[in-house]
């Protein structure tokens, strides 16, 4: 999966914006998104990584952050509001995010703002590309609309340590994850091969290859 996606990264710099934690700290081994981008570097290529902090858990700037300082690899920490004046004023090259599930026609839940990074992608014409194991595809969910979302405690966006930052009683809506059409996914990359649309067809192909 990772030594795919990264051999088709090319030997000028290369800079990609990654959503929450989808390395080692967050699966095993490598990780997927964040996996590929580890590799790319080991491979020699110049890579640099513009992490979303990911409200309200601050996963980028906590875990990735971490796991990219310790491989030595270039990177920088912005909001998540960020991302479109980063698109917009940087060059980007790509958005590479990991998933929590798939559904048969390529529409992806992942954590909360990744949708929002991925229609600001489409508005600048950057590609934006997902990678999860097949293991994560549920053909029996005909589409993203199936997929139930977790929603979380308040106190994740009203304290911050445990210090409130909003009045006392705010009501709030904390969904875990969000789910991203797939008309806005490039490709989705996976350890037997990377699908392109239309997914229903390119997805089931991948998950009927031998072991």
């Amino acid at each position: 999966l990772i030594t795919l996606a990264a051999s088709g990264i090319s030997g000028c710099a290369v800079s990609v914006i990654h959503h929450c934690n989808t390395g080692a700290l967050a699966t095993v081994d490598y990780g997927t998104a964040l996996g590929i981008i580890r590799i790319a570097h080991e491979q020699g290529k110049q890579i640099h990584a513009f992490l979303d902090e990911t409200r309200p858990r601050l996963q980028g700037a906590s875990l990735s952050a971490y796991e990219l300082k310790a491989y030595g690899i270039p990177h920088t920490v912005i909001v998540d509001g960020a991302s479109g004046y980063v698109m917009k004023t940087q060059k980007i090259d790509a958005c590479l995010v990991g998933c929590d599930r798939v559904a048969a026609n390529g529409d992806v839940a992942n954590k909360i703002g990744t949708y929002n990074l991925a229609i600001v992608a489409k508005a600048h014409g950057v590609p934006f590309y997902v990678a999860c194991p097949l293991s994560t595809l549920d053909r029996s969910l005909g589409s993203g609309d199936a997929i139930s979302i977790e929603e979380r405690a308040a106190q994740e966006i009203t304290h911050i340590q445990n210090h409130p930052i909003a009045p006392e009683g705010t009501q709030t809506f904390n969904p875990a994850f969000d789910v991203t059409p797939h008309r806005y996914v490039t490709a989705i990359i996976t350890e037997k091969g990377i699908a392109y649309p239309p997914y229903r067809d390119s997805l089931a192909a991948l998950a009927a290859l031998p072991g």
